[in-house]
């Protein structure tokens, strides 16, 4: 009897601490994720970049890892798992895994030969690796042994090659490099990438504000693929047949072949492949992304904002130009001779832009035929701003209009200009900010007061003012002076101007202030993205109400990437100083539209590569013979204000001229001499660190034998 009470005893203890445990030791699984690796196929392939389904169904589930990330499943899997999660999915293009190297290590110069493990990690502590180049390929194949599809292996040169119908872009080369060169690639991708220190970028890609691929666009006409030329131009330049008549040629300047003769004649070979794109009526267009459904309106039909419809349209959305005069291109159109660039070239570029899926509604001005708000009410997702400046307003004929591109908002100038006259063309409201115009802002600011504005603000980027006299005037009118400061935003209603947020420059703490009538010291309206303002999630949204905007900036350019406000350095304060520049801010528009939409950070990386940044470079070349430049021919024409004076290189010229590109990497390039630089032979402590941004270490043939006594 008492050993069952013993026992009983103890199974009620026992249960009781077993209750107890469950209680503390409880892991509570979502049923969500257990909903979503059930749709999961279990096969664990790490494609997803996860150790298993278990640990990608909790990523999709936390929103690390999008819906479609498991690269075993199909497009169903997909939509079921969206189903699950109670979101939409859209078609997206595939990534392929994409090498990034110039030269296998066999061609490439040495540090010293590496004779450890067989891994590029590990030869990747030992001073960045075998190569001179920080950034080049190691060739010991990671990425292809980790590849969990079989679809990267070593070919001849040394580098990794990519089976694209194998690859299903799981990434997981990408992760294992350590040198980043293999990375993914897609339509998206190479749109919105901005390069990086950790790129094999070449001296003229990194001096071309568009960051044309200009070694492989060459490359492609060397071989006679005059086609697949024109396609890589128009990766990154919308107007090749244009931009090799006008451009400045940036990017001959830092041409390497300059240490030993001239530079390539780049602009000339890209002149030659559009012209050849246009005399055969063969039009190439770049690749573009699956439909997104999303409209989106571009205000301006410049060079900019056909850009910036041109790449968001390859981004899979709809864009719409509305542009107030009846013919596109701008300043393009009016501003330069016909000699140099005949109408016939600017329309052809303009036809293929059009050809992407880009609409376009002319004769159609901002403030008269429709406002932001009206835009986004018609079911507009976002609206860009790229109307131009008052160089722009003089070419349209309408220099002594008064324009507002922006509700509420005003050029100085007009201001300034017509102060009798303009009284009930410029209402001036309770709250009036002026941005920037130094001491032309006190004068603006009395003009305000006078009016009947109750509260002046005036914002400056530097600090001002600097004469005691001024401010004490300021301070007697009430005018409000904050130095230091630049405009992140604007908000309104409909087609009222509410308020703006300023940042202080010094310690980026930002600030609201109400604001009805806004004036821009700058001689045009900025580029600004605008968009709905979401209701809160307490308010139901009114059918055919009022529409509350916001307008922001999109994501500056690289060298200035940390500047901040309207018109900061950095940004035109009138029209853009060369064509390509507004193609490249184009670009940048587009996808800083696309992040937008998609609630992405606009931010830059930290090792965004801009033009102060040191990045390694040669300053002599070896074993490189010179050879003479071509030269644009130049014909007797009969009407010099209305035919081309230059007419561009010929088929056989074309080719010699290619062939002078030295198809450089990082620091390497391609040697035309046949003299063999002698071997060196080093252990990792013969070579000084500080050697390692030259090419004083050539590349050898080194035998067996030799292999044996290096360290």
């Amino acid at each position: 009897m008492s050993a069952l009470i013993v026992m009983g005893t103890l199974g009620v203890i026992i249960g009781i601490g077993l209750a107890l445990a469950s209680k503390i030791f409880y892991v509570y699984v979502d049923p969500l994720v257990l909903a979503v690796e059930a749709a999961l196929p279990g096969a664990n392939c790490g494609g997803c970049g996860m150790p298993g389904c278990s640990s990608n169904a909790e990523a999709i589930v936390a929103g690390k890892a999008a819906p479609n990330s498991c690269v075993a499943g199909s497009a169903e899997l997909a939509e079921t798992i969206a189903a699950l999660l109670g979101v939409s999915i859209e078609a997206k293009e595939p990534d392929i895994a994409l090498p990034g190297c110039t030269y296998g290590p066999d061609k490439a110069d040495l540090k010293y030969r590496y004779d450890g493990i067989h891994d590029c990690r590990a030869v990747s502590l030992l001073s960045g690796g075998m190569k001179v180049c920080h950034v080049g390929c190691l060739g010991l194949g990671t990425c292809a042994r980790a590849c969990p599809f079989g679809a990267i292996h070593m070919g001849p040169e040394g580098l990794p090659v990519v089976d694209e119908k194998k690859c299903t872009g799981c990434g997981t080369c990408e992760r294992v490099c350590p040198k980043h060169i293999i990375t993914l690639s897609s339509i998206t991708r190479r749109i919105i990438r901005e390069y990086t220190t950790d790129d094999c970028t070449t001296p003229c890609q990194r001096q071309c504000p568009a960051g044309i691929n200009i070694r492989e666009y060459i490359h492609q006409i060397a071989i006679g693929d005059y086609n697949r030329a024109v396609q890589v131009i128009k990766e990154r330049n919308p107007f090749p047949t244009v931009i090799g008549r006008i451009c400045p040629r940036p990017c001959e300047t830092d041409c390497r072949r300059k240490h030993i003769d001239e530079a390539v004649s780049i602009n000339a070979l890209k002149r030659f492949v559009a012209d050849y794109e246009r005399e055969n009526k063969n039009r190439v267009l770049p690749f573009k992304a699956p439909s997104t459904d999303r409209k989106l309106a571009v205000i301006g039909g410049g060079m900019e904002g056909l850009s910036t419809a041109f790449f968001s349209a390859r981004l899979g959305h709809e864009p719409t130009v509305f542009e107030a005069t009846s013919q596109l291109g701008g300043l393009l159109r009016t501003a330069i001779a016909r000699n140099r660039l005949p109408l016939e070239i600017l329309d052809w570029d303009i036809e293929g832009v059009l050809e992407m899926g880009v609409k376009v509604q002319t004769g159609k001005a901002l403030g008269k035929d429709f406002t932001i708000s009206t835009l986004l009410a018609d079911g507009f997702e976002a609206v860009f701003l790229a109307s131009g400046g008052w160089d722009n307003r003089l070419a349209r004929g309408t220099g002594s209009d008064i324009e507002s591109s922006i509700p509420g908002t005003y050029l100085l100038i007009d201001l300034l200009k017509n102060n009798a006259a303009s009284e009930t063309e410029i209402p001036i409201q309770d709250n009036v900010v002026i941005a920037g115009g130094g001491k032309s802002a006190y004068d603006a600011a009395k003009i305000c007061k006078d009016r009947g504005a109750k509260e002046v603000t005036i914002l400056q980027r530097g600090v001002f003012p600097d004469d005691p006299e001024d401010l004490d005037t300021l301070q007697k009118l009430g005018v409000r002076v904050i130095g230091n400061s630049g405009i992140c935003s604007l908000k309104g209603t409909d087609d009222r101007l509410e308020s703006l947020a300023y940042a202080d420059l010094s310690d980026l703490t930002r600030t609201a202030i109400p604001v009805n009538v806004l004036f821009l010291a700058s001689g045009r309206f900025p580029e600004l993205i605008f968009v709905k303002i979401k209701p809160e999630e307490s308010k139901e949204p009114e059918m055919n109400g009022p529409v509350a905007w916001e307008g922001i900036s999109p994501y500056k350019q690289p060298a200035y990437k940390e500047e901040i406000g309207l018109l900061s350095e950095g940004d035109p304060i009138t029209d853009m100083s060369a064509a390509i520049k507004a193609i490249a801010s184009g670009r940048r528009g587009a996808v800083s539209l696309h992040k937008v939409m998609y609630e992405l950070d606009l931010e830059l990386s930290a090792n965004v590569l801009t033009p102060n940044f040191p990045v390694q470079d040669v300053d002599h070349l070896d074993h490189v013979i010179a050879t003479p430049r071509q030269i644009m021919r130049i014909e007797k024409i009969n009407n010099a204000e209305e035919q081309e004076i230059e007419k561009g290189l010929d088929e056989n010229m074309a080719k010699a001229e290619a062939d002078r590109c030295l198809q450089c990497g990082l620091i390497c390039y391609k040697q035309t001499e046949s003299t063999i630089a002698p071997a060196h032979l080093f252990t990792t402590a013969d070579i000084p660190e500080s050697s390692f941004s030259g090419t004083e270490w050539k590349a050898a043939k080194i035998s067996s034998s030799d292999v044996n006594r290096i360290h």
